[in-house]
């Protein structure tokens, strides 16, 4: 069924035409990605869909009843609400009946004159409670908001980041279960364990998805329909991201042949009209007419590609050496006695939490800020080109034009071929066109900020190329080029990403912030990481499997044991020791179940964060001694009470 149809969508904002005639139907349970270059209208389509951006022309059909739940980039929460508040914001009609029922189990108690009228309403709102699923929704809603990295329910949103605050959006989307999500890049601000979890519960969810998002793996993983936007068309592919690339490809093949064999064709018929054909038949007049027909045709270009070629300077053998360094804030240590020497071929990718020290550490790498211990030596030859995540705020005037942004820099900028072009030019080769260069910063989308950032930062010839978060707000088409680009950079690269494909693409060594402020190496890209720790749960549930052999063997082997003694056999129970017995009967099925509940979440979802699993370990450690001691107890007992 058809949940909403657009119908010649158009939408224009002067020096751009963002839609023209645009028209597709999401169906239930279709999953779809929308891709397009930064400024291509992604995201104005979805505020358009959302009725959060009027439309120029055409219309918007959407079935009666559909709820339809928008996840913008910079979602707008009311900083009063604690984080559940706000979580059960779009849950509507559940949370309210959890507030009727509240409310009337309170008049119950304290009002005895209307005691069945009140009951019997009880017991209806009950029924409607187990109807809607409501008494799972504050279970529900604090696994969510554990699973994108979120404890402290109670927090008011006032105190929290940008951060926290679209994952507190995005688990408030997720909760509401519409029928279906409007999602502007929702892995932005997630690491990668939690980009995981989200892939894997959108693979489950049963509503309809439209997003829009740079990471591909997930992109490739979550749609089975692509929508692409090209200057103002939209185009559509029935698979995954993997199949758009390969359609793509054999598209913009068939497009060129044709475009060639047109102008194969019409160049011999223009051969043919300059030979001035002396008797003008109907056959001869509708030749000529056809060759007019063909000098109209136009054919859409391949759509343009950012071109990175920037000028590096020379590096030398000392880059920059990190010794003993470590920092803490408010008591807590985020890096901790680290020490490493970089080289100038290095390709390095930090991952760590969310708050785990990430941009602190390359805070401290810049000079940004200084660590509490330890010392930071850069060399005398490095220039660093530090892409900060939070390009947008360094941007101070917004109202500046994008051609003299770029000038503050360089007027002139020296290509890797060694020539020598101009700054508009070199805007040109990022896809701003000249009438995009002469317009106010504060006309550009996210990502094209982003992108105008980016280059500002290549064109000061850097040989150390730092990346905070880089794939934030950059189209896919960007990042691919980028990722060419770093493969043949001429220095040292430093990447913080929870992006799992430009990690693999780009890094050949991982530095992993682990708990206690520790800095842990592995070899290999992110990939090869992953397989790493897989294969090290996988031994760690294997350590736990056999704790519970030798547990159960130590049993039997007690059993024997107390079999075979007569002296504890002919010695009657005390009335203590009956008690006792009827006690331990209870007790070890309640313990054996707390063991079963925590060697469950050890084997099949374990914790990522290390303090958690080793909580998780030492509580099951004491559960194994203590049913070991109570099923001793209690095997003694048994035996004299037979």
């Amino acid at each position: 069924m058809t949940i909403f149809t657009l119908r010649s969508l158009k939408k224009d904002f002067g020096i751009k035409e963002i839609l023209k005639d645009a028209t597709f139907s999401l169906n239930e349970g279709e999953k779809v990605g929308l891709i397009g270059t930064n400024g291509s209208g992604k995201s104005t389509l979805l505020k358009m869909i959302a009725q959060l951006e009027p439309a120029d022309g055409g219309e918007i059909w959407v079935n009666s009843g559909t709820k339809i739940i928008y996840l913008p980039q910079q979602p707008d929460l009311d900083e009063n609400h604690t984080v559940l508040e706000q979580v059960f914001c779009d849950s509507g009609e559940q949370m309210a009946l959890i507030k009727e029922y509240e409310e009337l189990s309170h008049q119950v108690a304290h009002n005895a004159d209307n005691h069945d009228t009140l009951m019997a309403r009880l017991s209806s709102v009950a029924q409607r409670i187990e109807t809607v699923g409501a008494w799972d929704l504050e279970t529900n809603a604090k696994i969510i908001l554990s699973q994108l990295g979120i404890e402290d329910f109670d927090a008011k949103i006032g105190n929290l980041s940008g951060g926290y605050r679209k994952r507190i959006a995005l688990a408030s989307a997720l909760l509401s279960q519409p029928d279906v999500l409007l999602m502007d890049e929702p892995t932005n601000h997630l690491d990668a364990l939690s980009v995981e979890w989200l892939q894997s519960y959108l693979n489950r969810y049963q509503g309809a998805l439209l997003l829009i998002t740079h990471d591909r793996y997930f992109l490739d993983k979550v749609t089975n329909r692509i929508i692409e936007i090209d200057r103002g068309d939209l185009f559509s592919y029935s698979g995954n991201y993997s199949y758009y690339l390969q359609k793509k490809a054999e598209s913009e093949e068939s497009e060129l042949s044709s475009q060639r064999k047109h102008a194969g064709v019409l160049r011999r018929e223009l051969e043919w009209l300059k030979r001035g054909p002396k008797a003008r038949s109907t056959k001869q007049k509708a030749r000529i007419d056809r060759i007019r027909e063909m000098q109209k045709k136009e054919y859409k270009q391949a759509q343009g590609k950012v071109e990175i070629s920037t000028a590096s300077r020379r590096i030398g053998k000392k880059v920059i050496e990190l010794n003993n360094i470590s920092k803490a804030y408010n008591g807590r240590t985020l890096i901790k006695d680290f020490s490493y020497i970089f080289n100038p071929e290095d390709r390095i990718g930090i991952i760590g939490a969310n708050g785990a020290g990430k941009s602190t550490l390359m805070d401290i790498i810049t000079g940004r800020v200084l660590p509490d211990s330890g010392t930071v030596d850069i060399g005398p030859t490095i220039h660093i080109g530090y892409f900060d995540q939070h390009s947008e705020d360094l941007i101070i005037n917004e109202n500046q034009r994008v051609i003299d942004y770029l000038k503050d820099v360089a007027e002139l900028v020296k290509t890797s071929d060694g020539s020598v072009i101009t700054a508009s030019q070199m805007l040109e080769r990022f896809l701003f066109p000249p009438n995009q260069q002469y317009s106010p910063i504060n006309k550009l989308s996210g990502g094209e900020r982003r992108r105008l950032f980016l280059l500002q930062v290549l064109m000061s010839a850097p040989n150390v190329l730092i990346l905070d978060e880089p794939t934030n707000d950059l189209d896919v088409q960007t990042l691919g080029v980028l990722e060419d680009y770093l493969e043949d950079f001429n220095g040292c690269v430093i990447v913080v990403s929870h992006d799992r494909y430009f990690l693999d693409r780009t890094i050949d060594t991982i530095f992993a912030l682990e708990s206690g402020g520790n800095v842990r190496q592995y070899p290999g890209n992110y990939s090869v990481y992953l397989d790493y720790k897989r294969a090290q749960e996988e031994e760690n549930k294997q350590e736990q499997k056999d704790l519970k052999k030798q547990s159960e063997k130590a049993k039997t082997e007690l059993k024997s044991t107390s079999e075979l003694s007569p002296s504890s056999a002919s010695r009657k129970l005390s009335f203590k020791e009956k008690y006792e017995y009827k006690e331990l009967e209870q007790k070890i099925p309640e313990l054996e179940a707390k063991k079963e509940e925590i060697e469950q979440i050890l084997y099949d979802n374990p914790p990522s964060d290390f303090s958690e699993m080793q909580q998780l370990t030492e509580q099951l450690a004491q559960l194994i001694h203590a049913i070991d001691t109570a099923t001793e107890r209690w095997l003694e007992l048994a035996e004299r009470d037979s």
